[in-house]
């Protein structure tokens, strides 16, 4: 009876997979015998299903107050390009992540490092089983095994630092084996070997209807991004040797790197997408494309949502409700661009705004910009879903009258507006319908890395090698493709710039700032105040633009980034079990 039951439930499970989405729904895989899973293709792309779905939460879950849900979507959160409308998310979890709490960290050290290792103990029972695997998937799902291997513990080295190199299953209950911590570099060895060993196994690329899964590119780029990320100045001369090398080991580092690199471009089908158009519109419009195309030409690796952007039951969003200025019925209005980020916009002749001969006029700052800066940022008098917004306040009978885009939308006492006078466009579809369904809402991807930013990582390495021409071209590069001037030549701070500039919003402006050694000082806001802006109008059309501090309520939003925060508390549960040392500055609480 028990062996009918387990057939009937298998073959339901077989009728109920199609396409692609499904691939990345979770599936009750525990609940079924092992002898059925290692020799049926359908249950094992479920069972792998859950390394896809667990890798990365994209824009699947981008406003909560709960710190179950603060995962990694939050990193552009945490620098200084955006901040958040809600007052009520920043007296909660967000608010209390800014301030640095301990319990905070404590309960998202523990969340994100069982995830992590919830993956590699499936990762490794599927590899122990390898030799039942059909033949006919065995080489892809083996090679999807060891690139997974790989990215869950690439994340937590940049979370934790060196971690527990477990390869193989074991049960606490039955076997007393423990594992030491892994030194910084044994953790770059252990992850690029396993990155290698997916790429030898996986196919440059496959066909459309398996869109999403991990290719030769993708390991080869996470090879690469290992290195590129030992390479930064913070790993550099440590103390402890599982929180970087204890030499300088940055020159090997980014000479691997760049050797990788050449073989994610080596194989000829990554490239910027290209923007045909040549005027303003043109150019924003396409440059807005590049983020709503599933898997183009300038995608490597990227989270897959639903495509019928269901996120009640699926793996949809709901990011265009999430951003929308309240003329477009938006409420949470959780991607505010900061001043901060709206002045590392240089103009389109290529000058900073600062430096003579710009052109830039602080009666008129939105005029003559960087033609990224109009399709990633919505400012007062923007034209957003055929409607002109209005973020300023009308100066009538003495007082500040809010505009439509400053008013909250509807009824609800949390909806809220933007406080930094600015709301966010990329990622967004403008033809995206905006109402209170509760099942279905967006469904473009979260491009985790794409062409571009591969270019600039090696623009950097270029940089630091002393082959500044190579380093010129790399960003000249991206700047033909959107249509801006060439630099005649580059310096650092070009480099930082254009990075900040084109991958702005996405999640490797936060990891960069971590790389760098630049937290305590970015993230702080005694050292990095965030800035917005209140433009309002008079009565007979003039406009004053003033720039001022972003506030909470009545106070200063306050955000403050310790020495210790570079590295997550590891669970305690494990550095008692395992008798390994926690990483600096944290207690149990």
């Amino acid at each position: 009876m028990r062996i009918v039951f387990r057939i009937l439930l298998a073959l339901l499970l077989c009728f109920e997979l199609s396409g692609c989405d499904d691939m990345f729904r979770d599936a009750p895989i525990d609940k079924l015998g092992e002898d059925m899973i290692w020799e049926d293709e359908r249950l094992l792309d479920e069972y792998t299903a859950r390394w896809y779905r667990n890798m990365d939460n994209g824009f699947y879950v981008l406003v909560s107050t709960y710190i179950k849900n603060l995962g990694e979507e939050y990193e552009s959160w945490f620098g200084d390009q955006l901040t958040v409308g809600r007052s009520d998310w920043y007296q909660a979890g967000y608010g209390d992540l800014l301030k640095g709490s301990q319990v905070i960290y404590n309960n998202r050290g523990k969340l994100y490092w069982q995830n992590y290792y919830t993956q590699i103990r499936s990762i490794n029972r599927l590899l122990e089983h390898s030799d039942r695997l059909p033949v006919s998937i065995k080489q892809r799902l083996t090679g999807e095994a060891h690139f997974f291997r790989a990215y869950y513990y690439y994340k937590l080295l940049r979370q934790y630092g060196g971690a527990l190199i477990i390869d193989h299953t074991y049960d606490p209950l039955v076997s007393k084996e423990k594992f030491p911590r892994a030194t910084y570099s044994e953790m770059v060895k252990f992850i690029t070997d396993e990155a290698e060993k997916a790429a030898e196994l996986l196919e440059v690329s496959y066909d459309p209807s398996m869109a999403g899964r991990a290719t030769k590119g993708a390991a080869l780029m996470l090879k690469a991004k290992t290195y590129f990320w030992a390479a930064g100045s913070h790993f550099q001369n440590v103390e402890l040797p599982y929180l970087g090398f204890t030499t300088d080991c940055s020159e090997e580092m980014l000479d691997k790197a760049a050797a990788e690199y050449d073989r994610v471009i080596a194989l000829g089908i990554y490239r910027l997408v290209e923007i045909p158009g040549t005027d303003l519109q043109s150019v924003v419009n396409g440059y807005r494309g590049i983020f709503l195309t599933k898997n183009s030409q300038e995608s490597i690796w990227e989270v897959q949502h639903n495509d019928d952007g269901d996120f009640m039951y699926g793996f949809g969003h709901k990011l265009d409700r999430d951003a929308a200025p309240p003329s477009q019925t938006g409420v949470n209005c959780a991607y505010n661009p900061t001043q901060n980020h709206v002045d590392e916009y240089r103009m389109a002749n290529g000058k900073r705004i600062s430096e003579r001969g710009s052109g830039y006029d602080p009666k008129s700052p939105y005029e003559g910009r960087d033609y990224r800066f109009y399709a990633n940022i919505l400012y007062d008098g923007a034209v957003w879903r055929g409607t002109e917004l209005e973020i300023h306040y009308n100066r009538i009978g003495g007082k500040n009258v809010p505009g439509k885009d400053l008013t909250p939308y509807g009824t609800s006492t949390t909806a809220s507006i933007t406080r930094t006078g600015y709301y966010m466009a990329k990622f967004l579809r403008e033809s995206q319908q905006i109402d209170d369904n509760d099942t279905y809402a967006s469904s473009q991807n979260c491009i985790l890395w794409r062409y571009a930013e591969l270019l600039l990582d090696y623009a950097e390495i270029d940089f630091k090698k002393g082959r500044t021409d190579d380093a010129l071209e790399k960003v000249n590069m991206i700047r033909r493709r959107v249509h801006m001037p060439e630099l005649a030549s580059v310096t650092w701070d070009d480099i930082m710039n254009e990075r900040r500039v084109e991958l702005a919003f996405e999640k490797t402006t936060y990891w960069d700032i971590l790389r760098y050694g630049t937290a305590e000082k970015v993230m702080s806001g005694s050292t990095n105040p965030l800035y917005g802006c209140r433009v309002v109008v008079d009565e007979n059309g003039n406009k004053t633009i003033v720039t001022n501090r972003v506030v909470n309520g009545n106070n200063d939003q306050i955000r403050y980034f310790g020495k210790n925060q570079y590295f997550l508390p590891i669970a305690w549960d494990d550095v008692r079990y395992h008798e390994v040392p926690q990483n600096p500055g944290w207690n149990e609480m």
